[in-house]
C-alpha cells in the first residue's frame, strides 16, 4: 500500500515535506533516525519502526544504540549527552504527560541544540508523530516501504 492509498496525496506530500525539512534542518541523519524510531516505539507504529530501523542501519547507526533505544535512560555510555537530550525531548513532545514539555527537558535540549536546530528537532518529532498516527490509525502493517 502506498502513502497515497493511506492519505490524500496532498496531505501525504505535506507530511513528507515537513519530515524532510525537519531532518535537513537538524543536520544529523543518524540522530534524526534515533528520534523517529524512539517516537515510533512510544506510539507502537510497526510500519514506521520497520522503515526507520532499516534507514538507521543503512546510515550506520550502531546496533547497540538501536537495541537499547527503548531503555536509553538506563543505557549509560551508549548515547552521548546530545542524543540523550534529543531523546528526552522526543519523549516529552510525543507523550505530553503533563500537557506540556517539562522545563528541565526543554532546557537540557536547548544546551545541545541552537534555536534553529531545536525548532527542526521539535518539527521532526511532530512529523513522525503525525505519520505514526496515520499508519496506526489506518492499520498499515510493516513492510512495503522504500528507503
Amino acid at each position: 500500500m502506498s502513502r497515497t492509498d493511506v492519505l490524500d496525496p496532498e496531505v501525504a506530500r505535506a507530511l513528507s515535506a515537513l519530515s524532510a525539512a525537519a531532518k535537513r534542518g537538524l543536520g544529523d541523519p543518524a540522530l534524526a533516525e534515533l528520534v523517529v524510531v524512539r517516537a515510533s516505539q512510544l506510539n507502537h507504529c510497526a510500519f514506521c519502526l520497520d522503515m526507520h530501523l532499516t534507514i538507521a542501519r543503512e546510515l550506520g547507526v550502531r546496533a547497540e544504540q538501536l537495541d537499547l533505544l527503548a531503555a536509553w535512560e538506563e543505557a549509560e555510555g551508549v548515547f552521548d549527552e546530545r542524543e540523550r537530550a534529543a531523546l528526552a525531548l522526543t519523549e516529552a513532545v510525543t507523550v505530553l504527560t503533563d500537557r506540556r514539555v517539562p522545563d528541565e527537558v526543554y532546557e537540557r535540549a536547548a544546551k545541545h541544540f541552537g534555536d534553529r536546530e531545536l525548532a527542526h528537532l521539535v518539527g521532526l518529532v511532530v512529523a513522525i508523530n503525525n505519520w505514526n498516527r496515520v499508519m496506526v490509525g489506518r492499520r498499515i502493517p510493516p513492510g512495503g516501504h522504500q528507503s
